[in-house]
């Protein structure tokens, strides 16, 4: 009777351990299913509501360029406009405040969007394109964007006006313009969208110990502006 008891409790034994076992594995399939609902619908908020999206987007650009070397974007935007009085050709251009975080003077010859290059911009007051020669020191800063935009204009010549970045027309780089490279735009009319642009970045020049050198600065992460203001014609 004695080994008759012992059985039962052995046997008892064994069903709850194999009990709790089968619990806790019904319990964790349970808790992943709610985490991995709890990530679809994430990821269908962020696809249903596209500000949120461009939103992270924005902050992580902004994160990233600030914290840029040797070139550092800490103050930006972008506008919707229309040149010619208004007759076109429709245009977005950004403003930006770049600061050299380096330990050397550096001199911008070139700004890069998306594989291409520009070398030229419109220069300080209204004056045609020239040549891009952006000098900063280092801790220097200095602000590239077209005045009239944003801030009056200083007119001591020493504001460089972005290359236009044109919504239309044929993929290709003219004098001091960027036409139709692949990007997202302002647009005119509210919430105006957001300006995003691949592959940004500088070329420039650097003297070290008496060499002259030629670097490329390409961000990892696209320059994602909030588009700002209604549009400005001129």
């Amino acid at each position: 009777m004695q080994l008759k008891g012992q059985g039962a409790i052995e046997l008892s034994s064994r069903t709850t351990a194999g009990t709790l076992v089968g619990q806790g594995a019904t319990e964790y399939l349970v808790l992943l299913a709610v985490v991995l609902i709890v990530a679809l619908v994430s990821v269908a908020l962020l696809g249903f509501f596209p500000g949120m999206a461009s939103d992270a987007q924005q902050t992580q650009s902004k994160t990233y360029w600030a914290s840029a070397s040797p070139i550092s974007i800490i103050e930006w935007g972008a506008r919707n406009s229309l040149a010619n009085g208004g007759a076109g050709p429709e245009l977005t251009v950004p403003y930006l405040r770049l600061r050299n975080t380096g330990a050397y003077t550096i001199t911008i010859t070139k700004m890069l969007v998306d594989g291409y290059s520009a070398s030229r911009a419109w220069t300080g007051g209204w004056a045609p394109d020239g040549p891009i020669a952006y000098q900063m020191g280092p801790g220097e800063e200095i602000e590239i964007g077209r005045p009239p935009y944003f801030t009056p204009d200083p007119g001591s010549g020493n504001r460089r006006f972005f290359p236009f970045i044109t919504n239309g027309g044929g993929k290709s780089v003219s004098s001091g313009s960027f036409y139709n490279i692949p990007a997202s735009y302002c647009t005119r009319t509210a919430p105006y969208g957001t300006f995003v642009v691949n592959n940004f970045g500088f070329e420039y020049t650097v003297t070290v110990e008496g060499q002259t050198l030629t670097k490329r600065q390409i961000g990892a992460k696209p320059l994602a502006i909030k588009c700002t203001n209604a549009p400005y014609d001129w």
